[in-house]
């Protein structure tokens, strides 16, 4: 601090100290001051005299203002002021104002030594004695011009921020904590149906329960915000102005000041009503039948293990399964085509929704199968009920394509008093029910029990040993003769497989065909079969060469008869065993000729163009039309055994023999009685001039061994 200050500090004491005691005091003061003042690096501070002269400054006001130490003393304060601060009187103004009252203080800019400009807050203080005479002033500059240029980069941030956010396509909003909009820009007003951003100000007071179409979610949202310094995500749906109700995506945050307290919320909004309903859509598709718009098996299978938590929480609740599945819908559906095949299923959905409750479900699992959930049934006996509605409605006739079809069903039903851990056991159960229902006769139902799935689980095992029993080559084939009742020779034989199992010796055909049908099993072990039986007849034929020429009959089964490539392996095989396609004759039952009747036609067709023998099996069982008969290039029929065994000594069942032998007559067909066990049945037979027959009368189904010996022995009965 300069010397010349001296005068100035003993004016200001004179009053309160005289002599060198007040010396002294006077010197100590400025040495303290003095301190103060340097230390104060990042201010200019400087002593004024009453009119404003600077009478001394700190090493601050050197940096700051960038005068030198003996350029500044003397000179007027007004020199730190721009020229049209000066002429307004701005100094002469400050100085009054200290003078006149309490310090004053301002913002403004001031002048360097250079001419440069900088914004400073400016502190001026009246200096007074003790009686309050001024007798000096006090002038603290401070630069702040980085904080300025700070926040007038802020305000043309913020002018910018709200500029874009104002003709942003996006809807953007700040609120208070209490849920009231401070700001909200034209796309979020447009977004929810509003002319502007202040009617949806004024219109919702309450964000939460007036926007929103579930606040109890919004209110999660809120509760997630205030505890996440992140942006956080949320979808849900608000209420239009017009109260139409859309999906919206809100990224949202907290804003919160520097000791961490909440001030308001801000975020964006985005319009996803039409990705919601994409989305919605995928959902259902995924979990829905397409055809008909029911639960598809992945969602009947959510609800039943629903309804299974359900039960093991709550003994005493019961619930049903029903697995339900279309008799004869594969005949509507080729006879009359799929789409009309599908316009069934679909009414067939909507009759089964009329038979159940609200709460139960019905769903489509493929093709035409059906599963009904039967939710908080009281007994078996609700359960009866809904399987008996449902038969009842079904068996009502459907108007489809001009022309009325029928159509039945058969039901399976698993019971959850059977104990249950997983969905797909139940519905296993109950398809094994259905199955049954089926083997017991169409259009009826049956209750899963133990005792199927001990039978389910014993044929799981026959399959699995009958596909080691192709590659193990574990079957046989078993010859039984055809007789000529005229001449009483064998004509001939009909193939039978049977299988040897390495364990149980021989099964019975009824145990394991019907299983080698459904797993398609049957295709390579039919092609093994009419292979085996063709060569064997060509061997005997080697053999036995006086014998009169012999045929072989082979069954063809269902599966077999849908082969495209039938044909090919039908020739195929008979050029490998050089046996004449005349002495092979193949049989098939009626119901596997009904099924399609125009492509059996056809194929049966092409058969007989190879010279082969074609004959209908089991007639009479099935339910093929006669008017149809005379269309199908037969050579022969075979009287069901079940005719023939009631043959009886007063004529029970001989119309019906008798009439089948007349029609195949007249359609100049064979005619082959199958079941002959008796004499008398073969005497009837006889006297009905029934031209073949087959059974234990003659000859049980024997291995090829044993038919040599009786080719050499040539009996006749």
């Amino acid at each position: 601090m300069r010397l010349g200050a001296r005068s100035l500090f003993i004016a200001v004491l004179r009053d309160i100290t005289e002599g060198k005691r007040a010396e002294e005091a006077l010197r100590l003061f400025e040495e303290r001051f003095r301190l103060v003042l340097e230390g104060l690096k990042d201010h200019a501070v400087f002593l004024l005299s009453l009119d404003g002269r600077v009478v001394t400054w700190n090493a601050g006001a050197e940096r700051i203002q960038g005068y030198a130490a003996d350029e500044i003393v003397g000179q007027n304060f007004s020199c730190f002021y721009p020229d049209d601060e000066v002429k307004r009187g701005a100094p002469e103004h400050e100085l009054a104002a200290a003078r006149d009252g309490s310090p004053y203080e301002g913002e403004g800019w001031r002048v360097r030594k250079d001419g440069s400009r900088f914004w400073a807050i400016t502190t001026l203080t009246a200096l007074r004695n003790e009686s309050g005479k001024v007798r000096g002033f006090a002038l603290v500059i401070r630069d702040i011009t980085e904080r300025q240029e700070a926040q007038e980069a802020l305000r043309q941030a913020q002018e910018k921020y709200h500029g874009v956010l104002e003709q942003a396509v996006i809807g953007s909003f700040e609120t208070t904590p209490g849920g009231r909009f401070i700001r909200v820009n034209p796309a979020l007003a447009r977004l929810c149906g509003y002319e502007s951003p202040a009617e949806m100000k004024k219109r919702i007071t309450d964000i939460g329960q007036q926007l929103y179409v579930e606040p109890e979610r919004r209110a999660q949202f809120v509760h997630l915000m205030r505890e996440h310094t992140a942006l956080s995500e949320f979808e849900s749906r608000v209420y239009r102005k017009d109260g139409s109700i859309i999906w919206i995506n809100e990224t949202a945050r907290a804003v919160r000041d520097v000791r961490g307290a909440l001030l308001h919320y801000e975020g964006m909004v985005e319009d996803v009503t039409k990705r919601k309903a994409v989305e919605i859509q995928l959902l259902h598709d995924a979990f829905h039948d397409k055809l008909t718009g029911l639960p598809n098996r992945a969602l009947c299978l959510d609800r039943v293990g629903q309804s299974i938590a359900r039960a093991q929480r709550s003994p005493d609740y019961l619930f049903a399964v029903l697995l339900l599945d279309l008799d004869r819908f594969k005949v509507v559906n080729d006879s009359l085509g799929p789409t009309v095949g599908d316009r069934m299923l679909v009414e067939i959905a909507r009759r089964l929704e009329q038979c159940l409750r609200p709460s139960d479900t019905v769903s489509r699992l493929g093709g035409d199968e059906f599963a009904l959930l039967l939710d908080g049934i009281k007994d078996v006996g609700d359960t009866i009920h809904v399987a008996e509605r449902v038969q009842q409605e079904l068996a009502a006739p459907f108007v489809l394509g001009g022309q009325e079809v029928f159509a039945g069903a058969s039901i399976g039903i698993a019971l959850s008093a059977t104990g249950y851990e997983q969905a797909e056991d139940v519905l296993r159960d109950a398809d094994i029910a259905m199955h049954r229902a089926k083997t017991l006769g169409k259009s009826g139902h049956e209750m899963f029990d133990t005792v199927m799935h001990a039978r389910a689980v014993k044929r799981l095992e026959i399959e699995t040993d009958l596909r080691r029993a192709i590659e193990r080559e574990e079957f046989r084939v078993f010859y039984q003769p055809i007789v000529s009742l005229e001449t009483g020779e064998i004509t001939g034989f009909e193939a039978l497989v049977r299988w040897q199992h390495p364990e149980r010796g021989l099964v019975s055909p009824a145990e394991f065909i019907p299983v080698v049908e459904e797993t398609r099993l049957i295709l390579p072990l039919g092609r093994w079969v009419l292979r085996e039986s063709c060569r064997q007849l060509k061997e005997w034929q080697t053999r036995f060469p006086e014998h009169p020429p012999l045929t072989v009959a082979v069954n063809l089964s269902g599966r077999q008869f849908e082969q495209p490539d039938l044909i090919a392996h039908i020739r195929q095989i008979l050029e490998e065993t050089q046996l004449s396609p005349g002495r092979l004759k193949l049989e098939i039952t009626e119901s596997v000729i009904m099924e399609n009747a125009d492509s059996a036609s056809a194929l049966l067709l092409q058969i007989r163009e190879m010279g082969i023998e074609l004959a209908i099996d089991d007639f009479g069982t099935g339910y093929s039309s006669l008017s149809y008969l005379h269309r199908f290039p037969i050579n022969a029929l075979k009287i069901d055994r079940s005719f023939v065994s009631r043959i009886g000594a007063q004529g029970e069942n001989a119309e019906i023999v008798r009439t089948i032998i007349a029609l195949a007559d007249n359609l100049c067909l064979d005619v082959v009685a199958e079941g002959v066990e008796t004499a008398e049945q073969l005497a009837h037979l006889r006297a009905l001039h029934c031209r073949h027959g087959q059974g234990y009368f003659f000859s049980k189904p024997i291995e090829a061994a044993a038919v040599e010996s009786l080719l050499v022995r040539r009996p006749t009965w």
